[in-house]
C-alpha cells in the first residue's frame, strides 16, 4: 500500500489560516490599513487574543504594524506583499460560502 503525505508547507498553511481568528484578521485587512480598534469591534474579538494574533502575524510577515507619532501615539495595520498574496484564497473560500454554506449552519459562536 502507498502512504501519501502531505506536503510540510502546505501542512503549515492550513495551520496558520485554520487557527482561531487569523483567516478573518488577513480578511478584515484586505480592506486597508486599519486600526487596532478598528479590527477589534469588526470581528468581535477580545483584546489579547486580537494583539497576540496580530504579533504572530507581523512575526510571520503578513501584517506590517505602523507606530504614527502623534498625540496620543496611533497603531495602525496592513498587510504586507505576503499577506496581500492570500486574498485569492480568502476570496475563494467567500465565493464557496455563499454558494455552500446554508443559513442554517450559522452559529453565534
Amino acid at each position: 500500500m502507498i502512504q501519501s503525505t502531505i506536503c510540510p508547507k502546505f501542512e503549515k498553511a492550513i495551520s496558520l489560516l485554520s487557527q482561531r481568528w487569523m483567516a478573518l484578521i488577513i480578511y478584515q485587512l484586505l480592506l486597508g490599513t486599519q486600526r487596532f480598534s478598528k479590527i477589534q469591534s469588526t470581528i468581535g474579538i477580545s483584546g489579547k487574543v486580537l494583539s497576540d494574533r496580530l504579533k504572530e502575524l507581523e512575526h510571520l510577515d503578513i501584517v506590517k504594524r505602523e507606530v504614527i507619532p502623534e498625540t496620543p501615539v496611533l497603531i495602525e495595520y496592513s498587510l504586507t506583499e505576503k499577506g496581500h498574496s492570500m486574498e485569492p484564497i480568502l476570496r475563494t473560500i467567500e465565493n464557496w460560502s455563499q454558494d455552500w454554506v446554508k443559513e442554517s449552519e450559522l452559529s453565534s459562536d
